[in-house]
């Protein structure tokens, strides 16, 4: 499933999207490059979930976490990851939570040491504006899509 994001009040509108469609746990990678919006769309999930107006990006905390509803959401940033090794010091367990959300940006630099993903959500430039594209996982994140399809 694809989109065309022309402004980042679009990457807001899908993100409002996916929060509509989530029903429980879920592990979101967040892949793209610099500026391609990665932390747009999970500030923007995060709010629609009630986790408040100010989303702190987690670039040098590398984790924040937020109480929606009656779960826990974990924003990962680890673009400052050279090595997985480091995440140990985290004390990452909490993510293998089924109930939590984990959205995780730069996931390839924790490879090994992060749940797996139930979702990956692609974000690139494309032209003035940007694109997205998900690709389920498993069943949890065809759920979203089915949700996001239907919605």
């Amino acid at each position: 499933m694809s989109w065309t994001l022309p402004d980042e009040t679009a990457t807001a509108a899908l993100a409002q999207r996916f929060a509509a469609a989530i029903r429980g746990g879920l592990v979101l990678y967040l892949h793209g490059d610099l500026g391609a919006g990665k932390t747009s769309f999970a500030r923007a999930l995060l709010t629609s979930l009630g986790a408040g107006e100010r989303i702190k990006s987690p670039t040098y905390s590398l984790v924040e976490s937020y109480r929606v509803g009656e779960r826990t959401a974990w924003h990962l940033d680890l673009y400052r990851i050279a090595d997985p090794a480091e995440l140990e010091w985290l004390g990452l367990d909490a993510l293998a939570d089924p109930d939590a959300l984990v959205l995780v940006e730069w996931p390839e630099r924790g490879a090994g040491a992060l749940p797996p993903a139930d979702l990956v959500l692609h974000l690139a430039y494309d032209g003035h504006g940007r694109s997205a594209r998900a690709e389920p996982r498993n069943a949890r994140g065809e759920a979203v899509l089915a949700g996001l399809a239907g919605g």
